[in-house]
């Protein structure tokens, strides 16, 4: 299965050695994210750092080890998503657009922990719990 990966998961991975990460790491499914999500990272980088006590060095280790496992879409591969994705989010988060227009181009499931995605039905959610299920049987 295919599944994209919201930015609040990937920060939860590089703040704490978690079950977020664990799941990341070793899950059998497909991940991937939005190119937007590296900037979202680099933009609260410094709340990232602070949160973690990591080094910037290290964040950027663990973040290269974590993008081994999440794939990267490209802008330009989920811009013709964008329009459904907008009559979707729009009015619940406009924010999220772009990670739903992901889920359409991927034919995806979305895993994330932020309530917004639970207020639309188009788009299969997973949270972290509902992926501790699914991947740490």
């Amino acid at each position: 299965m295919n599944i994209i990966v919201d930015t609040n998961i990937i920060i939860s991975a590089l703040i704490k050695d978690s079950v977020t990460r664990k799941i990341i790491i070793q899950c059998d499914d497909d991940l991937f994210s939005p190119e937007i999500m590296i900037d979202e990272i680099k933009r609260h980088s410094n709340v990232i750092l602070s949160k973690s006590d990591l080094s910037q060095d290290n964040l950027e280790i663990i973040l290269n080890t974590l993008l081994k496992y999440v794939k990267i879409i490209p802008p330009d591969e989920i811009k013709n998503f964008i329009p459904k994705a907008r009559k979707i989010m729009e009015k619940i988060d406009p924010g999220d657009v772009i990670f739903i227009a992901a889920d359409l181009y991927k034919n995806a499931a979305i895993w994330s922990d932020d309530k917004d995605f639970q207020k639309q039905k188009e788009v299969k959610i997973f949270t972290t719990s509902n992926m501790v299920k699914r991947v740490l049987r």
